[in-house]
């Protein structure tokens, strides 16, 4: 995985995503694999801090950053979170 696959799923762990599981269970009738039952679990990660940390402490450090480099970084922050927000919808 490169840098920016990690960086996605970093981001992604930071403000939380759904996720959903299939478990398939089959039996041989007849020579033939039939499908008995199938079970699909969907479950809500919920934001983790400690990946929202990572994410800031590898960025500049923000005590040296101005008030307009401090805005424009949390519209960017907003506009992530919006993002994730729509694609969960």
């Amino acid at each position: 995985m490169n840098d920016d696959g990690v960086k996605k799923a970093l981001v992604r762990c930071a403000v939380g995503f759904d996720t959903s599981e299939v478990v398939e269970e089959y039996t041989m009738a007849d020579g033939e694999l039939k499908l008995v039952k199938r079970k699909v679990t969907r479950r809500d990660v919920p934001p983790d801090i400690k990946a929202v940390k990572m994410l800031l402490d590898g960025e500049a450090d923000i005590g040296g950053m101005s008030d307009e480099e401090l805005e424009e970084r949390r519209k960017k922050l907003l506009a992530m979170l919006e993002n994730n927000a729509e694609k969960k919808d």
